[in-house]
Order: C-alpha cells, then structure tokens, then sequence
C-alpha cells in the first residue's frame, strides 16, 4: 500500500517499509491496483477502502447510537440551536446576494439569533442531569434564567434597531 505524505509543499508518496516509493522504477499496476494521476503522472496505489472513511463512519455510528440515548428534552433544546444557527446563516447568505443597507437590522438579526442559540446552549448545560456542576439546580430555574437573559437579550437589539 502506498501512502501520500505532504512535505515542503509537494506531495511525496511512501511504501509500507517507509520508503520513497519512485514511480518510474516500477512496472504497470496489478488487476487489484489502481492508478492515480498527479500532475501529469502515474502513481501506484491500492484500490481499497481507506481507514480514514472506515474511522469515520465509526465515529458517527459511535454518535448516533450515544445521541439516541439523549433525553428528549435535550433534543428539543438542540433542535432551537440548529433553528438560530441555521437562521443567522440564511441571514447571512441574503445578505451577501442581496446587500446590507440597512445594516443595524442586518446587525441585529444575525445577533439576535446567535445570542439566542448561546443561551440556548447555557440551558442545556444547565439542565443536562449528567453535569454535576448544576446538579442541585432545578430546571424550573435554568428556565426562568433563560426567558429573563432572552428578554434582556432582544430589549437591547431593540434599542440597537432605534
């Protein structure tokens, strides 16, 4: 198998014994083989799955199955990020094509929903049962310290809009 390594910015390919693997001292790829291009010449290497594609998909099996197991009030919490997350970002992205005259509203938008999806994120650390920082906290009261931080939150965006 043959690795590719970067080094002072040109690519150098490495065998398995960690030696400099030179193309033009080896014959046509094997049925198995496969090759590769670059900058106008063939290289060897193996068509296999790369473990890199393998450590991934385990990494996200590994989350999926740990993220099945989160309460659902946890999820709900996280579903309102993703909303202010994904809201700023379409703010964003119409801005850029459409232009920022009025760019206090613009200001105020995009702030007004990450701020939101910040406290949001505050609430769920404080209401998560597995923190033992805020475990003699009641969630009743990470709650009402959440409305009261949104509405001191949008009373000041308000007054940033004039």
């Amino acid at each position: 198998m043959i690795d590719c390594h970067m080094q002072m910015r040109s690519w150098v390919l490495v065998d398995q014994s960690g030696q400099v693997f030179d193309p033009s001292k080896t014959q046509k790829p094997a049925d198995d083989d496969e090759v590769v291009k670059y900058r106008g010449r063939e290289t060897m290497g193996k068509a296999s799955t790369s473990s890199t594609t393998k450590d991934a998909l385990a990494l996200f099996s590994s989350l999926r199955s740990a993220y099945s197991a989160t309460p659902i009030t946890l999820k709900i919490i996280d579903l309102y990020v993703a909303f202010a997350v994904s809201t700023a970002l379409i703010q964003v992205v119409y801005m850029a094509i459409v232009g920022s005259f009025p760019f206090n509203s613009f200001l105020s938008g995009v702030l007004s929903c990450t701020g939101t999806a910040v406290l949001a994120v505050c609430l769920r650390i404080q209401v998560n049962k597995e923190n033992k920082e805020f475990k003699d906290l009641p969630p009743e009261r990470a709650f009402a310290d959440f409305v009261l931080c949104n509405l001191v939150l949008h009373l000041v965006i308000m007054n940033f809009l004039g």
